[in-house]
């Protein structure tokens, strides 16, 4: 069971592509500068992060007061994890720089012992590891260790590492069920998996072994929360929900879980690390686990977007088919973390059920939290707005109908940017004998097979264009299996090679094209991508009788601009005929779908008269113009949906 399939090396994927280089470019040029600007407190309008602030007190150089959240010291970390993974694909020393400068601050901080967390430096380090449920020491440890091997990796430079490892191993001391240890785990999980990472790079066992103590751990009686909570009198937030623990995820045993359950970006991450220990110890119980959680996520509680998460109380999954679309909260976060626990899954079974949520949550759920201009984000991601019932319903004072320039609690923003700058590590992978296009994104790709140096040319218009050209390109012949992704959505597809009809195979939802490979041979795949009209299991109650659009990966949505109010009046049928055509200059460049609709119409109501008896509905006819649901809300607030009522 041990993991055959990895990531090429970020430095090895070149992205050029009019989609994914818009975005690439944006997060390096853009983002990356304008979130260092609100890490240091520069950006009017914007509320004061304090985190490179709460660095600077905690090392001695001004004094003050910790501000922001507990775990502010993690939004500096993914800041600088982005900027590794962007100067892999593109060297720029002035970026470099000010990330070099950040990490000399982070270092300044930094305990005789290794201790690096700023809100106990600052208010007091006799408290440190009191708090494990929700104080997030851990957490943070987990995101300076991801930052740190990242940085490593892409520039050679040891001194964030090193510092990450100092505070690992002083963490590795005190945790565990030894005498004068500490026997708990952390409330917010995603050290599990940044543990395997510097095991990875490391080589050093006691690093995976206390990912394993935390996993195993958890949820075991007695159970370490309890008495936490006991031992220091702390209040518990939860005393009045179902879920209690199981908020954590630390209700129950790991190896006893079989729903998602809690709050949902600590749940895949601690999924995500759970499938790095079941990879790295052949543990074939814990990878069904991760498993059977997976298809309860994506069979019973994820939207169509790749949203998951519905619950504002708690940010948290519910039930199954519990889906609404105008309160759920679907943090861009949380689909993050979906995408890391699908990868890693991927990994281990080379299945293309999770590459084809990769996709989903890529296209549409995560590239949502960010305006097209790189300096706004939604941390809640709706599939039905309207922005009188943002402002006057408690219910879903948690919706924003127009994004925001940063966050009290910023996790979303520097996450988008890590994930974004490393997209290629999702889009390629191989295994000793096998290169797998993930996704159809267009570039230069290097990649040593078999000893052999082979570089693929990747040529697309994806998603907007149904063709997908793949040029080899080598010293020698070399015999490999070509591995490209059918994606779920497309019920056809032609696959040529140099021109003809190729001979493949399907295997787990990728077509293999096996041979001796030459310089000039070339893969051409034709993915058909008509406008497709979705329903959902009847069991989704919120979405009896609507539907939903899409075209090829992209979901589509109504948007007040193009269609005016009361969206939820408008009618398709199961036959409308759909226009696309791609127009350039709108919302970034993006193919607009257009088609005839019926529109219930106010006639024969009286202003006042709330209910008459029943009598056939008049409708409207109207054009209704669709554009990708990830652009929403870039034309000012207004109303949005997704799911249409459908007539069959």
């Amino acid at each position: 069971m041990k993991k055959s399939i990895d990531a090429l090396p970020l430095r090895n994927v070149v992205v050029d592509d009019p989609f994914w280089k818009r975005y690439v470019e944006l997060v390096r040029g853009t983002v990356l500068p304008y979130q260092w600007d609100i890490l240091n407190d520069r950006v009017e309008g914007a509320g004061p992060s304090c985190c490179i602030r709460n660095f600077r007190i905690a090392a001695g150089e001004i004094r003050g007061s910790f501000g922001g959240m507990v775990f502010q010291d993690s939004d500096v970390y993914k800041w600088i994890e982005a900027v590794a993974y962007s100067l892999c694909m593109c060297p720029d020393a002035k970026l470099e720089a000010l990330a070099d400068g950040a990490i000399d601050i982070i270092c300044a901080a930094q305990q005789p012992d290794g201790y690096l967390n700023t809100y106990y430096i600052i208010n007091g380090l006799e408290k440190r590891f009191t708090f494990l449920r929700d104080h997030h020491e851990l957490y943070c440890l987990g995101h300076l260790i991801e930052a740190a091997v990242a940085y490593y990796r892409s520039t050679g430079k040891r001194k964030l590492l090193d510092a990450a490892i100092r505070f690992a191993d002083c963490v590795c001391g005190i945790f565990g069920t030894g005498e004068n240890q500490i026997p708990g785990y952390p409330g917010h999980e995603i050290i599990e998996l940044a543990l395997v990472k510097l095991y990875r790079l490391t080589g050093d066992k006691k690093y995976l072994r206390l990912a394993v103590f935390f996993i195993d751990r958890r949820g075991q009686e007695p159970l370490y929360f309890r008495e936490e909570t006991e031992r220091y009198n702390r209040d518990f937030y939860w005393h009045d929900t179902y879920f209690r623990y199981q908020y954590y995820q630390a209700g129950k045993p790991v190896r006893a879980q079989t729903a998602a359950e809690g709050h949902a970006v600590r749940a895949v991450y601690l999924y995500s690390g759970m499938a790095d220990v079941a990879a790295e110890t052949n543990d074939e119980e814990l990878l069904e686990v991760c498993c059977r959680l997976w298809d309860n996520i994506t069979g019973k509680q994820m939207y169509i977007t790749g949203a998951i998460g519905v619950g504002a109380h708690g940010e948290s999954f519910t039930f199954d088919y519990d889906l609404p679309n105008d309160t759920v909260y679907g943090e861009t976060c949380a689909s993050i973390g979906l995408v890391f626990f699908a990868i890693r899954l991927f990994e281990l079974t080379g299945d293309s059920k999770y590459t084809d949520v990769i996709e989903r949550a890529l296209y549409n759920g995560i590239i949502s939290g960010i305006s097209l201009n790189g300096t706004e984000f939604f941390y809640v991601n709706p599939l039905e707005a309207d922005p009188e019932a943002c402002e006057k319903d408690y219910g879903k004072r948690h919706v924003r109908p127009e994004r925001q320039k940063w966050f009290d609690c910023a996790c979303c923003p520097p996450n988008f940017a890590r994930l974004v700058s490393s997209v290629g590590n999702y889009a390629y992978s191989q295994s000793a004998d096998t290169f797998f296009v993930n996704l159809y994104i267009g570039g230069k790709i290097q990649a040593d097979i078999d000893g052999a140096a082979v570089i693929f040319h990747v040529q697309t218009e994806y998603p907007w264009k149904d063709k997908v050209r793949i040029s080899v390109e080598a010293n020698a012949p070399v015999g490999f299996s070509l591995a490209v992704r059918i994606p779920g959505w497309c019920e056809k597809h032609c696959l040529k090679l140099n021109g003809t009809a190729a001979r493949y195979r399907i295997h787990r939802g990728y077509a293999y094209v096996s041979r001796v490979w030459e310089s000039g041979d070339t893969v051409e795949l034709t993915l058909d991508m008509p406008v497709a009209i979705v329903g959902a299991d009847p069991r989704v109650k919120e979405n009896v009788g609507k539907a939903a659009v899409m075209r090829g990966p992209i979901v589509y949505c109504l948007e007040q601009a193009d269609n005016g109010t009361g969206l939820h009046r408008y009618f398709i049928d199961s036959r409308t005929a759909f226009d696309s055509s791609f127009e350039p200059g709108f919302l970034g460049g993006t193919v607009v779908l257009r088609c005839r609709a019926k529109y219930l119409s106010g006639g024969g109501w009286e202003d006042g008269q709330l209910y008459r008896p029943g009598r056939s509905p008049e409708f409207e006819e109207r054009t209704a113009t669709w554009i990708p649901y990830y652009a929403w809300a870039n034309r000012g607030p207004g109303e949005m949906l997704v799911w249409v009522h459908c007539r069959l």
